[in-house]
């Protein structure tokens, strides 16, 4: 097991490691729509999307995976009526790539967030 950190991303503030890496399986925990360098959030769930798998993006660029590795996405959101909002920004990121995904109604989620995704992939 290897925990992959980046310095293209400030630490955590949990006790969490970002991405673990495991006989070439890569575990992405959830990512929250918080700009990394500012602390903000954007308001709308587009913006909130996009951040978030722009973040995920990054951590498997840094792991040597890419967006096309995705074999599972758990979404969660704090309210099922976002959904065909995100459903089109996600298409965005994911074009023809289709991987198996979870979509959970979660309720309140930290800080105020949207949403939260987190990934599994290969490397």
């Amino acid at each position: 097991m290897k925990i992959i950190r980046t310095d293209r991303m400030p630490p955590v503030r949990g006790h969490y490691s970002p991405v673990i890496e495991h006989n070439g399986t890569l575990y992405l925990s959830g990512q929250i729509p918080m700009d990394p360098l500012k602390g903000t959030i954007p308001e709308t769930i587009e913006d909130q999307t996009r951040l978030v798998l722009n973040k995920v993006e990054l951590l498997l660029n840094e792991s040597g995976s890419s967006l096309n590795q995705v074999l599972q996405v758990r979404i969660y959101l704090s309210d099922m009526e976002l959904w065909d909002q995100v459903n089109r920004v996600y298409a965005e990121f994911f074009t023809t790539h289709k991987p198996a995904r979870c979509v959970v109604p979660a309720g309140k989620l930290h800080y105020g967030c949207l949403i939260e995704v987190e990934a599994v992939a290969f490397v």
